[in-house]
């Protein structure tokens, strides 16, 4: 396996007061490190799979949010039993994730402001404890193994192997099959381009990577026609779990304002946001909320440190009220 030499991210400038033993570098390393191995299976999985067929398919399946009934809170709280496989910075369940990032915004903010410019509104922090609901999709059997066009060395996944792990009481479930859940996202539909992380060697069986109406440059879009209209992978963003969290906060009409949806969209699209990639699909909107994003992004990355894991039910009472002001009562997923 030969791993891509990335360029670096941008996103490493928009760092938080970290300890001192704690360096940039370390953050998004997908070359060093024990965990290297699964991340790489995942995004190789990813990127082999993930097309315009795929995405559309997975559109139409969770658009009508008929798969359960529950309240924020309970969602944040089933990611105790998920592990993000295809995220080299974390061996410990996402729902500490969840409040880690909320936390760094809550100090960073602790009041309540109205614009980037001066302090940042509550509605940021929830954004923060949310940002990966949408990887409830994993939990529940997201993505299905008849979707997979290849599976790539079966014995590297131990026939579908469960690796347990333990934090306190918790049982962790790691599954290998994250890939239509978890990671960075890209468009589809248009040429996959080299600051997507392992372009080089996990695109090779793609479909649409040959395919002649979609491996140019606009492929089927046309020159800032804004990311709205861009099919993006599918994952925890977009109808992805980002994806599909954006379309269930819209069905539910929560009020997060567009930026806090935006934030919520785009925060897995590293090469737009991180890469400065795929600006020739964007209209003034994305633009407009670029900024948002990359403010996001810095609470995202630089608050994952397992030595400093959340006292999650002391923190519950607070960030449930904030739940209760933009997304109350039982939501359809």
């Amino acid at each position: 396996m030969r791993v891509v030499n990335l360029i670096p991210d941008p996103s490493l400038d928009y760092r938080l007061n970290l300890a001192p033993e704690t360096k940039k570098e370390h953050y998004r390393n997908f070359q060093k490190g024990s965990v290297a191995q699964h991340v790489y299976n995942t995004y190789k999985l990813m990127h082999t799979n993930q097309n315009v067929d795929f995405v559309k398919q997975k559109h139409l399946e969770w658009k009508d949010c008929n798969h359960a009934e529950m309240t924020m809170m309970d969602a944040i709280m089933s990611l105790d039993n998920l592990v993000d496989e295809s995220d080299p910075d974390v061996d410990f369940p996402n729902s500490f994730h969840a409040f880690q990032t909320a936390e760094g915004i809550r100090k960073e903010h602790p009041d309540k402001g109205i614009c980037l410019e001066c302090l940042l509104p509550d509605w940021f922090q929830l954004v923060g404890l949310i940002h990966d609901v949408g990887k409830v999709m994993a939990l529940w059997g997201e993505p299905q193994v008849k979707f997979l066009f290849h599976l790539c060395q079966v014995e590297l996944f131990a026939n579908f192997h469960l690796i347990l792990h333990t934090y306190s009481s918790v049982v962790v479930l790691h599954n290998c099959l994250q890939w239509a859940v978890v990671g960075d996202t890209f468009p589809v539909g248009c040429a996959f381009q080299s600051s997507i992380v392992f372009r080089d060697s996990t695109f090779l069986e793609n479909p649409d990577d040959s395919n002649p109406s979609y491996n140019c440059k606009y492929g089927i879009y046309t020159k800032n026609c804004g990311l709205d209209n861009v099919l993006m992978s599918w994952g925890h963003d977009v109808l992805c779990p980002s994806e599909y969290l954006y379309h269930v906060l819209q069905f539910n009409k929560c009020s997060i304002p567009k930026e806090g949806l935006s934030m919520i969209r785009y925060h897995s699209f590293y090469p737009w946001h991180s890469q400065d990639d795929y600006m020739y699909l964007c209209d003034d909107n994305d633009l407009q909320m670029l900024p948002w994003v990359q403010a996001f992004n810095k609470f995202d990355l630089y608050t994952k440190v397992k030595e400093d894991l959340p006292d999650v039910e002391s923190l519950r009472v607070y960030y449930q009220s904030i739940i209760d002001k933009y997304c109350p009562g039982i939501l359809k997923w």
